[in-house]
């Protein structure tokens, strides 16, 4: 039996397998969506599932930027 029975023409999941949701963001980082994304990834179009992949790449930097180190106790900003 093969595999390519099963396989559909869909959309393929962000998902990495790194599924921890960031507090302030509140996005997934391991995938970049949101928890309303997840759930409803399963129930979306193909138009809606590449709708979201396409604003993937622009939320990386929302992740990207630090939360506070030394510069935001010292208050110093260097």
């Amino acid at each position: 039996m093969s595999d390519e029975v099963w396989k559909r023409q869909e959309v393929d999941s962000p998902c990495i397998k790194i599924c921890t949701i960031h507090p302030a963001e509140r996005l997934c980082v391991g995938c970049l969506r949101s928890i309303d994304e997840i759930a409803g990834w399963g129930r979306m179009s193909p138009e809606e599932r590449q709708a979201v992949m396409a604003e993937l790449p622009a939320r990386a930097p929302r992740l990207r930027q630090r939360r506070g180190g030394r510069a935001a106790r010292t208050g110093s900003g260097l």
